[in-house]
Parts: C-alpha cells; structure tokens; sequence
C-alpha cells in the first residue's frame, strides 16, 4: 500500500489541490462596508470608543427587539459572558455541562474553581440528555448550562424541570442559536439567561464579541456591575466586578450585521438545501436535520460518518482538506479529553458512550456567503466518490 507521508499526498490521483483558496469552515460572513464606514466615520466624529456609547447601545436595543427579549447585554467576547453570567447566577460547587461542546462552556466554569460535571449527550439532537443530567446531581451541584448545539435547542423543558425539582439555576450557552426559535419562541429566552457569541468564526459576528440576553431585571442590572468593574455612576463601585464590555466598533459590525442578517440566513439555508441534496444520496453518510417549523441559522453543515462508509472520519477530513476544503472534526474529543480535565477526571469517558460515539463521526463542512453552489457540488460529487468501496481502495485511502 502507498505510504502517505503529508495530507498533500491525498490529493486526488495525485492532481493539485481542487480548490485554489481554502474554503473554510466559519469564515466571516461581512454586510455592507459602506454602512459599516458610516458608522465608523460616527464613530470618530464623536470619539467615543467605549463605556457604552451610542454605537453599544443601539445594538443592544436592536438585539432585545430582535430576540423580542427584555435585556440583551453586549459583551467584549462569548468567553467572558459565559463567566459574567455564571458568577452573576453564583454558581458554586459542581455544574453539570456536556463534554461535546467548544471548550469555553467548561473553562469559564473551571476558570471561577467551580467543577465541570460532564454528562453525555443525545445521540439524535447532540444536545444534553437529562436523564444523563439526572444521574450526575449530587448535594454539591448548583446548576446546568445547556447548550443549543448547532443552533438546535436542547430539551428545555426537561432541564428546566430537573433545574426546579432540585433547586438548581440553569442558563444555556447559546453561541451556536443566534436567530433561532424554540416551540415559536426565540432562544435568548430560557433559562434564567442565555449567552451568545458574535465572533468572527460566527454566521452573525462583530469581530470579536458576545451578549447576555435574560429576563430577569435584577440580573440584569447585577450583570451591567459587573461587566463594568461594579461601577454604579462616577466614583461608586458597589459591587466587585471586571471589564466585560463590548467596544463601539464591534457595536458598529454588529450593527452592519444585523441589516443583511436576511441575507446571511437565506444564503445559509438554501447552502445546507443544496448539501442535504446530495449527502442524502450516499450510502454511510448523514446530515443533521433542522426543525422546518422553527426558525433556523443553518450555521453549521454537520455530516455523520457511518459503518458503511469505505473510509474513516479522520482519514476523509485530511482527504478534504488535501483538497483545500477544511472540514473540521467539531467537538473532537470532547472536553474531558482535554487539559486540564483529562488529568483531573480520568474516568470521565466511562459515562459518555454517545459523546464519544458522535465526537468521532462527526464532520463540519464550509457554508456562508463565502461559497457557492458550484463549489458546494464539488464536494458532494467528491464524498459519493469517495463513498464507492472500488475507488477508496484503488486510490489507497481506506485504511
């Protein structure tokens, strides 16, 4: 059998790379640059660059408007949200997350010495299984974050329940569900908060950037302490509290972002129509269904690996970016197979089966306004290539 010896070398009967600029997964989706100037140039004039200028707060009450939420609180990056809520909520002890999720959800938590229980989750939904949840609530857990993965929202009514039956605070990592519904009702509303990300990897971003988005009155205005060192006018601090805040030009590119925010949504769903076409024809491979009564970002194109694929996830994630399409392997391993929880909770994988069942199936495909359909055709005539048993073995891939 051939030797590999780089990921160059699985390029297709030796050709050069099929793309000659990488097509990426979560390349940054960008509105009009002239109205983004505009409110740059307003920027200048007015030079007011932080501490919630005009810029800040037009988002933020475009954001309530469009979540159709009470508060919605800019926030410098999802990252520091995550931790500003989750102290705001005084979570404390043992917080019950899932593994199969970005890393963030579990450091912000681990970051405050508060342990990350992992439970696993639900094959189908790739969201948090609540009896899963269940099973791992000890006198010392004070809360559960779910996450809406993919921008799928999680069994909400069950978390919530498990959260009241035990006394718990829940809050949802929301950073894949921006413009996303649950039961024709807009994520940013559950839980006592939701946390979004608007980074640039991000359908909707603002370079760098995230929000909090509750209806709770007082957290909210605990949240504004302490996103701003706790300050409560001119020279009163009354709460401990650090610099959360999200600066006027990244205000200024959300602001740009919400006017095409139709045209990212429609570009990403009629990309997701156009893969489902093709990758619902290959044998061994799978495409995550979005609920067509909700409303959805198609922001993640997720394909699952089957047995009856001739070729292993791994082994076809470094064929396709040979071929410069970076697919990525998203949650791979999962967070307890990372540092530092790897060390700290060894064991961790033995109450995970789906996790690591799903981590290692898992493939995420470029979309966004950054390509088209004929490069969306390419890679799906290249995957039902590489699905045919003869070809895999005649071109030395399949082991």
């Amino acid at each position: 059998m051939k030797k590999i010896k780089n990921k160059h070398d699985l390029a297709i009967n030796g050709a050069p790379p099929a793309f000659e600029q990488s097509l990426h997964v979560g390349k940054p989706n960008i509105g009009s640059r002239e109205k983004f100037l505009q409110h740059v140039n307003a920027i200048f004039d007015r030079k007011w660059f932080s501490n919630h200028g005009p810029e800040v707060q037009a988002f933020e009450k475009r954001l309530s408007q469009h979540l159709d939420v009470k508060h919605c609180i800019a926030m410098c990056n999802g990252t520091v949200a995550l931790e500003i809520a989750i102290r705001a909520l005084g979570l404390t002890g043992e917080v019950i997350v899932p593994s199969y999720t970005f890393v963030a959800t579990a450091h912000a938590l681990q970051w405050q010495e508060i342990t990350p229980v992992f439970a696993d989750i639900d094959p189908k939904t790739h969201t948090l299984d609540p009896e899963s949840v269940r099973s791992l609530i000890t006198p010392k857990t004070t809360g559960i974050i779910g996450v809406h993965l993919w921008g799928r929202p999680c069994d909400v009514a069950s978390l919530q329940q498990l959260a009241d039956e035990y006394g718990l605070q829940l809050m949802f990592d929301a950073a894949h569900a921006f413009s996303c519904s649950h039961q024709g009702e807009m994520i940013a509303n559950f839980g006592r908060c939701e946390v979004f990300s608007f980074h640039a990897t991000k359908f909707f971003n603002t370079f760098e950037g995230g929000m909090i988005a509750t209806n709770d009155d007082e957290l909210a205005q605990q949240i504004r302490l302490m996103q701003n060192f706790g300050f409560a006018g001119n020279d009163n601090v009354i709460y401990p509290g650090t610099n959360g805040k999200m600066n006027e030009l990244s205000a200024a590119m959300g602001l740009t972002g919400l006017d095409s925010l139709d045209s990212f949504l429609s570009t990403n769903k009629q990309n997701y129509l156009n893969y489902k076409k093709g990758i619902e024809q290959i044998s061994g491979l799978s495409i995550i269904e979005y609920d067509e009564a909700e409303q959805n970002n198609f922001q993640y194109i997720v394909v699952e690996t089957e047995d009856a694929f001739p070729i292993k996830r791994d082994r076809l994630v470094d064929i396709l970016q040979a071929e410069n399409i970076l697919a990525r392997k998203y949650f791979w391993p999962g967070c307890h197979k990372m540092e530092p929880y790897r060390s700290l909770y060894p064991h961790a994988g033995l109450l995970l089966p789906e996790t690591r069942r799903v981590a290692e199936r898992v493939i995420v495909l470029p979309t966004g306004t950054a390509i088209d359909k004929k490069s969306i055709n390419f890679i799906v005539e290249l995957l039902a290539k590489l699905s045919e048993v003869s070809f895999a073995e005649n071109i030395n891939l399949a082991s």
